[in-house]
């Protein structure tokens, strides 16, 4: 059967929903009798309880990734077995890809035509790169006196906890994964209390992979409980976290407070989009931007949510922009036809839509959508929508509202249209249209962002790091950089 031709709806009456922790090897139960509530976002209907773990739940995850790091069956295991067992569970994910694209759609309401070509051929890939590379890493040889033999060693941290956010759950439990694994930490993975689903999944395949029990342990539990108790835990030697930049800042200062353990975040943005007005293809231009903030509802940490605008292209511009969105209609996410699902839970659309309103009342106009749609279904869904006349210190321009929200700013000449796309607390990611290749360059250089798109958007591969300036983080993920984080530099001098 293919993506078309399957009942989604039937499969996911017969789906296995896993709900308790996966703790040195196996499902158990929780130390504490807490649970919190799964809804599909696309009706609004319980989906199971899911348990919530707490301290005690945490130290017994953290107790058994020490022990498997300190027994080396993991730490000290030869380069290519890690290879060859990563890779196995790389080809494990693709091998359950029905269940992991039902369960990611069924947690986080995206369309499961994006959960099935995008976001778990896209793990699987992920953990498949970084087992290719661990044994391309080396060590050094430093330069040394005549009667010194001096190396410079990478090791593995310890115990990594990675704290995932869940509008890409799966691909963002394996870009921490992949680097730290390969390293040879051991990790404790949190996923989001709305997404826990295929994080609890893939620990059952990387045992059955052949990872060692306690390599991978992963708790389900509410970021204040679960995810400060790893912040704050002693004997957790770095934390991995993708999420809102306000709760970045309680990492640091759990860092602080416990251990000084590493800390590497990939945080908020409010991405800008740059069209000067040589753009030499606007209709291309268009129907990347829509896609840059309409994708995925929204919900992405490097939505292109800043439209920046010539003013002398702006009207002509926008109407094509407009265009997508009026085309582009919210449906049921386990409908292979569906392009754009819903918003992931009820509090987060609420949000959405306080913005819109926020956006309203400070002057902006809505050109395009502003509403919600089909709550007949109980689902949580929200037109894509377009702002015009928006002032870059407006609240919808200023602040990451994480859903199909584009503001468009206009600007008379590039060097507006630098200094507004600057002026953002966050710098993760930013879009230049141009036909010039001299401004194309210019821009680049001075938009300050982890990544710049010149006429193309949201374009990636494994082997470009990714991540922020200013509030948007620090650290990378992806590409051979992310090992850095998880990997610390020994030097071992020789007398002879």
């Amino acid at each position: 059967m293919t993506i078309q031709t399957t009942n989604w709806h039937d499969k996911a009456k017969s789906v296995t929903l896993p709900s308790r922790p996966f703790i040195d090897g196996a499902y158990v139960d929780a130390r504490t009798n807490e649970t919190f509530d799964c809804i599909f976002p696309g009706d609004g209907r319980l989906l199971v309880k899911v348990a919530s773990c707490g301290q005690d739940d945490v130290d017994a995850a953290v107790k058994s990734g020490r022990a498997a790091f300190e027994s080396g069956a993991w730490s000290r295991m030869p380069p290519i077995e890690r290879k060859r067992i990563l890779m196995r569970f790389s080809e494990l994910i693709l091998a359950n890809r029905d269940e992991l694209a039902l369960l990611e759609t069924l947690n986080v309401g995206k369309p499961i035509a994006n959960s099935y070509n995008g976001d778990v051929p896209s793990a699987a890939n992920c953990i498949a790169w970084y087992a290719e590379a661990i044994d391309k890493v080396y060590g050094e040889v430093a330069a040394t006196s005549h009667d010194m033999t001096t190396l410079i060693v990478r090791e593995p941290l310890g115990v990594v906890a990675a704290v995932v956010p869940w509008n890409y759950p799966l691909s963002m439990a394996a870009w921490k994964l992949g680097p730290a694994l390969a390293t040879g930490n051991s990790v404790v993975l949190k996923p989001a209390e709305q997404s826990p689903f295929t994080a609890l999944k893939i620990a059952e395949l990387a045992f059955e992979a052949g990872i060692p029990k306690g390599v991978l342990n992963v708790v389900p539990g509410l970021g204040h409980i679960a995810g400060k108790a790893l912040g704050l835990h002693m004997d957790v030697d770095c934390v991995g976290f993708t999420g809102s930049t306000e709760v970045g800042g309680y990492f640091m200062q759990y860092s602080g407070q416990s251990n000084i353990k590493r800390i590497g975040l990939e945080l908020g943005g409010k991405s800008p989009q740059v069209v000067l007005a040589d753009c030499d293809d606007l209709d291309f231009a268009a129907q990347t931007i829509a896609a840059g903030i309409f994708g995925n509802s929204g919900q992405v940490c490097n939505a292109g949510s800043r439209l920046i605008v010539e003013d002398k292209i702006k009207d002509k511009l926008l109407e094509k922009i407009m265009a997508h969105a009026t085309a582009l209609t919210p449906g049921d996410p386990l409908s292979p036809e569906t392009k754009l699902g819903s918003i992931v839970t009820e509090e987060q659309m609420m949000r959405v839509l306080g913005y819109i309103d926020a956006g309203r009342a400070d002057g902006a106009k809505v050109v395009a959508g502003g509403r919600r749609v089909r709550s007949e279904t109980g689902g949580f869904f929200i037109e894509p929508t377009v702002f015009d006349s928006v002032a870059n210190n407006m609240k919808i321009a200023q602040e990451e509202i994480f859903g199909p929200v584009l503001s468009t700013i206009t600007v008379r000449d590039f060097d507006e249209a630098m200094t507004v796309a600057n002026d953002t607390i966050y710098g993760l990611a930013a879009g230049v249209w141009t036909g010039s290749v001299k401004n194309a360059h210019r821009a680049a250089k001075t938009i300050r962002a982890g990544v710049v798109w010149v006429n193309c958007f949201d374009r990636g591969l494994f082997s470009v790091p990714f991540g922020g300036f200013k509030q948007s983080g620090f650290g990378r993920d992806k590409s051979l950089h992310a090992m850095d984080k998880y990997s610390d530099l020994k030097a071992i001098w020789f007398a002879h």
